[in-house]
């Protein structure tokens, strides 16, 4: 019996308030059991430097920090930059996984920008960014220009196929499983995080394809096959409520 008595394969309650800054074009306070994330979109007209002619559309990326409070032990700003070595190879996987659902080309000459900030953590801090950065990202995207004055200092045919409405090309969402006392469990809190045996975070998208799924034993015994099928499938049906709860 899991601690909080859900059943192994219920998420934890999930909220999504978007709009929740003015700032940004795209914001969302996203509540996942006791993880709190706020995802904010911002659009940019200007591309990254190393983006040259030959690129054709936008870009997009994304950024990951814990706040200090957002642990019951304070967490220490880093010494060097914005976020540490764990915030980097999260921030990586988040824009990895958020760009898998758009069509880069369709993008137009904008760069948009996810900040995803952990007000609150208690377990599977990374996969609700993922959620709530989609959804910052779909919001800011409904916001972009529906036309486009010619430009002759940017790559005409970037001009040309320029078209917001396409740029989703396939929802996607993001959960934890783990094994935890020999079990399958979806949406581990801290607690059953910290006692798994196996943990897993992937990413799913709309049309069923896999973007991203990360699992390593924790015990140093690995897991076995049927281990792993199960839980795929626990982690897909996760996937799928949390893209009704996000409107996909």
């Amino acid at each position: 019996m899991r601690h909080d008595s859900r059943p192994l394969d219920q998420l934890r309650p999930v909220t999504v308030t978007r709009g929740f800054t003015q700032t940004p074009a795209g914001s969302v306070l996203w509540k996942q059991g006791n993880t709190v994330i706020l995802a904010n979109a911002s659009i940019d007209s200007k591309l990254p430097p190393w983006f040259g002619p030959k690129n054709v559309g936008g870009w997009l990326s994304c950024e990951y920090v814990m706040l200090p409070a957002s642990t019951p032990q304070r967490k220490p700003w880093p010494k060097s930059g914005h976020t540490d070595g764990r915030g980097t190879e999260i921030q990586r996987l988040i824009g990895r996984s958020l760009r898998a659902a758009v069509d880069l080309s369709k993008l137009g000459p904008h760069a948009i920008s996810i900040d995803c900030q952990v007000l609150q953590a208690d377990g599977g801090t990374r996969t609700a960014s993922i959620c709530a950065g989609f959804v910052a990202l779909r919001d800011a995207i409904n916001k972009l220009p529906k036309t486009l004055s010619p430009d002759p200092k940017h790559n005409p045919l970037t001009v040309a196929a320029y078209d917001p409405s396409q740029v989703i090309v396939d929802p996607l969402s993001a959960v934890s499983v783990g094994i935890v006392e020999g079990e399958v469990r979806l949406d581990l809190d801290y607690l059953d995080d910290s006692a798994a045996n196996v943990d897993m975070n992937l990413c799913y998208t709309k049309a069923g394809r896999y973007i991203e799924i990360q699992a390593a034993a924790e015990n140093g015994q690995g897991y076995t096959h049927d281990q792993l099928v199960a839980m795929l499938e626990l982690g897909r049906a996760g996937c799928q409520s949390l893209l009704k709860i996000m409107g996909e």
